[in-house]
């Protein structure tokens, strides 16, 4: 090494050191949500307009974005929980007595706004089938001013929110029933204009058919079921997809979503009877007849929740 080489390597500054790792954002946190109004939307329909200083960190994803709710039990005004810890909140729910522990139910989010007065609003609609579920029982009774908890999304991208189409997708294949509705009004809302949209909504009354305002270019079939229709009304859905035209499309993008033994079998007649590619169809259950909502709680926690991968068996 030269003298000029060894003054240079002598005088150099040292390499800067490599940045720091940025903490990962975390995708869910707790809010405070308030009842701000309530709205009628069909007989079995109940839309709640929420707000709350917390919302202004609310990042929804859109379409069928979820959110889980803690709701007060009865007799309490306003959901207490003992922790919102990321590390203790489960735990510290877990462990609280029956009697005081809020109910956790799984939601989407209809919509998210910032008014013109800067408030920022979140609609969830809610299905309204008497005093036997929670969550109808609280919904049926909720007035301005009651505050509950909701985990929801902090950033939008989120594994939340299911409904996501290829690129490719010339066609969307859709069917709900009453609990998904609202996660499907959403989608429809917002979709590209003109997007090729067949849908099939099941609903428990007439007048549940509800104004579903989008710029796709949407088909919709109502399947009003039958007072008392058990099991059997999953092959009224199936009659109702076997007698309607689908869109022409080469690459068909379906969404399905409610009670886990009908969108079994409406996954299989896209699949099998309609040949679309079962990795383009995105299906999940909201509810199973015969089973409690605590039911599928307690299933989840255990790690039996229904398959949701598209390549799983049909």
């Amino acid at each position: 090494m030269t003298a000029a080489n060894a003054n240079t390597a002598a005088t150099a500054p040292a390499p800067a050191p490599a940045p720091a790792p940025e903490a990962e954002i975390p995708h869910f946190r707790f809010f405070e949500l308030e009842v701000l109004r309530t709205r009628r939307l069909g007989r079995s329909f109940l839309r709640i307009t929420f707000g709350g200083a917390s919302l202004a960190g609310f990042r929804s994803g859109g379409y069928d974005q979820s959110l889980s709710l803690f709701l007060p039990p009865a007799g309490r005004e306003h959901t207490v929980l003992p922790s919102t810890g990321e590390d203790t909140w489960f735990a510290d729910w877990r462990g609280m007595p029956d009697e005081e522990r809020p109910v956790m139910r799984s939601y989407t989010v209809r919509e998210q706004r910032r008014t013109s007065g800067g408030v920022d609003e979140v609609d969830i609609d809610f299905v309204l089938h008497g005093t036997s579920s929670p969550a109808s029982s609280w919904a049926g009774r909720a007035v301005t001013g009651r505050r509950i908890m909701a985990i929801g999304p902090a950033v939008a991208e989120n594994k939340s929110v299911r409904f996501q189409p290829p690129a490719a997708t010339d066609a969307v294949l859709m069917y709900a029933d009453e609990t998904a509705l609202p996660a499907a009004s959403a989608i429809l809302d917002r979709l590209p204009e003109g997007t090729p949209v067949r849908a099939w909504f099941e609903v428990p009354h007439e007048d549940d058919r509800l104004y579903l305002p989008t710029s796709a270019d949407a088909d919709v079939t109502w399947v009003v079921r039958e007072p008392g229709a058990g099991r059997e009304r999953t092959d009224r859905v199936l009659e109702a997809l076997r007698a309607a035209e689908r869109p022409a499309a080469t690459s068909p993008y379906a969404w399905i979503a409610g009670e886990s033994a009908t969108i079994r079998a409406v996954r299989r007649h896209f699949v099998q009877d309609c040949g679309i590619d079962r990795r383009a169809v995105r299906f999940t259950g909201y509810w199973r007849l015969g089973a409690t909502e605590d039911d599928l709680l307690a299933e989840a926690y255990a790690g039996q929740s229904p398959d949701e991968d598209p390549t799983a068996a049909l």
